[in-house]
Formats: structure tokens, sequence, C-alpha cells
């Protein structure tokens, strides 16, 4: 059984009302048509991106499984959890992303968690062209009822405005 989740992190046409905003320096987040400074175009289907500004921003949902339609008993099966998001940077101005996922428990306790580390987008060696960032998290014992998302970032070169890296597509597939 394929289900998408979380169509609220698909649609950036709603703009932050379903995010936490967890760190918003500089400028901090802002909607932008594609291909926007960045420059690439993007799927046809999806026309817009959130973007990052001089200092660190991240922000994050936290999705209640159970309000959305899992039972207990189908998650304590440990179904497959598939979290994907697309990232990009400018032509002009070099940038950083970074992703943490984690599956939780009832009280919200850390069951499973995805972190890489940080990427460096720079225009002069990378293209910059949007990116896949993806994770598939199994054998993460029974009791998931929750999951955080949270990505974001920031430029390199400290500009004022939006320089930073361009996030859009996140989207949840639980199998």
């Amino acid at each position: 059984l394929f289900v998408q989740l979380l169509q609220k992190l698909v649609c950036v046409t709603e703009g932050l009302q379903f995010w936490e905003l967890v760190e918003n320096g500089g400028d901090g987040w802002k909607v932008e048509e594609i291909p926007g400074g960045c420059g690439h175009k993007f799927a046809p289907d999806i026309c817009k991106h959130f973007v990052t500004s001089s200092r660190l921003c991240r922000k994050r949902q936290v999705i209640n499984l159970l309000n959305n339609g899992f039972s207990a008993e189908r998650l304590d099966n440990q179904p497959l959890v598939k979290i994907k998001d697309w990232f990009s940077g400018r032509t002009d101005c070099g940038c950083t992303y970074q992703i943490t996922v984690c599956l939780l428990d009832e009280k919200q306790e850390v069951m499973q968690r995805f972190k890489p580390k940080a990427i460096t987008l720079d225009p002069v060696t990378n293209y910059c062209a949007w990116q896949p960032m993806s994770h598939t998290f199994s054998d993460y014992g029974p009791g998931l009822r929750f999951i955080s998302f949270e990505h974001g970032g920031r430029d390199t070169k400290d500009w004022k405005g939006w320089y930073g890296v361009r996030v859009t597509s996140s989207s949840v597939e639980i199998y």
C-alpha cells in the first residue's frame, strides 16, 4: 500500500502557515516563484519554493500520524517511511542546506533520526540545480506516532535579502 502524506509540505502556495519557524535569521524565510533567483526550473506542476536568507533559517512540521488516518496497529507493523526534499542554490551566491527528520513515539521521543551533514553549494564548483534529498526509514520498532520534518539553511556570503538555499516539494510517504 502506497500513501502520499503531508500534502501541506508539498504546497508552497500556502506559505508558512503550517510550519513552525525554528530559526528565522537574517531576513527570514520567503516564498518565491520558480525559477526565481536560482535560475533553475523545476517540475512543471511546481511553481514556487521557499528561500532562506543570510542567517540560519529552519522550519519544522510535526505530523500526528493517528490524526492523518493511520491506525496504531498499522504503524506498529513498522511500514517503510520515505522522506524526500528538493533543494537548490543560486548561480551568484553559495548556500548551505540541512535537514533533520525524526520518527517519534507517542511521547514525541526520538525513535530514529535522519540528519546528514549540512551540504554547501558553491556556484563556482557546483551547478546548483535542483537536487533531491531522500531517506527511507525501516526497522525502527513499534510505537511510531509522529514524524518531525525540519529543513533549512542560509547563504554563505551573508548578503542582505534571500540568497540562501531554496527548498520545495517536501514529502513523506508511508508504505
